[in-house]
């Protein structure tokens, strides 16, 4: 369903989104959702290459598979599509009348990709010298591996996530291990967005645009937080612990009578609670155990002894305890138990749109909750090349 007709925080903010994939897409979603006019552009015939990265594919009225697969549909709502061909004269033309109207523009190409088109930010201020021009890539616009392209699963191996994910080397199934979904390019899309705000800021103060540079590998090592700084200051090399933490314990997963649950300990008084409701509240005496720099410096015989005693009964009966309790725990939900989690159905986190070729069209709602200028759900991602006509006729009064 359609929500909120309270104007946007950013309403009345045009964004030329000429990005693909996802990380780009991520950003012009975000600032769509905050009320901003988006329009994608997309080639024509193949458009967005996410629209055929499928199964699953979007069903039409009749059930039938349409062309369209559900990635795209997770980064292009409240968008609308605009066809043009930025190989030919034409197109390249439209893309300069578009920006001239414009506030931001977000691209993904090659590094110097739309020089050759007189479509790169110099040529583009000359155009509009308050575009914000925003460029995401694999490695930045400067250094040694600036032409060189990059992708998620790439970047996750080579900014160190693989490093410290998964299970340690000397267990079985240990090994690099990439984050089950793109997680660099949605962090990229959303420092791209934060970078854009900053711009847009700066805009308001001095009346001139800028040029952000995002890269993925810059992101994704920002993104390692404290396992950076956990090598740069204690001069340690992360390595991989499966679910543990490097820096607090008990603060993993757990066996149960009947499969897994979380316990995450963030401090001693939680830590002498969870033991008092595992039945050994001594544990919480202990001097190996007692502060959580002991328990880190003695985390194997801990979760040994935790291991143990969590087995004695069902992930159900430890959670209502724990919770009841004040200690931190919960289930290892697969999606489909999320989406029937009481707090995510309270919270709407699934939002229905109506769509021109399916009855309805279901995407994961924005997190952010504004209390005066609320996220708006205005329509579901666009059909290739819906909205050429309208967009020409309101932005350059074709």
């Amino acid at each position: 369903m359609l929500t909120s007709v309270t104007p946007g925080a950013l309403e009345g903010l045009r964004v030329l989104d000429l990005s693909r994939v996802l990380a780009g897409p991520w950003a012009g979603q975000l600032l769509a959702d905050l009320g901003a006019d988006v329009v994608k552009i997309e080639r024509p015939e193949q458009g967005d290459d996410t629209r055929h990265w499928g199964p699953p594919w979007l069903k039409g009225h009749d059930g039938a598979d349409t062309r369209d697969a559900a990635y795209f549909m997770c980064a292009n709502r409240n968008k609308r599509s605009v066809l043009a061909d930025l190989s030919s004269a034409e197109g390249q033309q439209l893309i300069r009348d578009l920006a001239a109207q414009a506030d931001v523009l977000l691209e993904n190409f090659k590094v110097g990709g739309l020089a050759q088109y007189g479509l790169d930010y110099e040529s583009l201020k000359a155009v509009n010298p308050r575009l914000i021009y925003c460029s995401i890539s694999g490695f930045g616009q400067t250094g040694p591996y600036a032409k060189r392209p990059g992708y998620d699963f790439l970047i996750q191996g080579m900014g160190g996530l693989m490093s410290v994910t998964g299970r340690p080397d000397a267990e079985a199934g240990g090994g690099p291990m990439k984050v089950g979904v793109a997680l660099t390019d949605v962090m990229t899309g959303m420092y791209a967005t934060v970078g854009i705000l900053a711009a847009l800021a700066h805009r308001e103060r001095s009346g001139c645009g800028q040029h952000v540079d995002l890269a993925l590998l810059d992101v994704q090592v920002a993104s390692l937080a404290n396992q950076t700084t956990n090598y740069l200051i204690g001069g340690v090399v992360p390595q991989r612990m499966g679910n543990a933490h490097p820096n607090i314990v008990p603060y993993q997963d757990f066996p149960t009578h009947d499969g897994h649950m979380i316990i995450a300990v963030g401090n001693d008084t939680q830590f002498a609670r969870l033991c008092q409701t595992l039945g050994h509240p001594e544990w919480a005496e202990d001097s190996r155990f007692a502060s959580n720099a002991a328990r880190v410096a003695h985390r194997q015989p801990l979760v040994a002894l935790l291991s143990e005693a969590t087995r004695a009964r069902t992930t159900q009966d430890w959670i209502a305890q724990m919770e009841a309790a004040g200690v931190p725990c919960g289930p290892v939900n697969t999606v489909d138990e999320v989406f029937a989690d009481p707090q995510v159905v309270a919270r709407g986190l699934a939002v229905s749109l109506p769509h021109p070729v399916a009855s309805e069209v279901t995407t994961v709602a924005n997190p952010i909750r504004l209390s005066a200028t609320p996220v708006s759900y205005r329509s579901a991602p666009p059909l290739l090349g819906q909205h050429t006509e309208e967009v020409l006729a309101q932005w350059l009064g074709r």
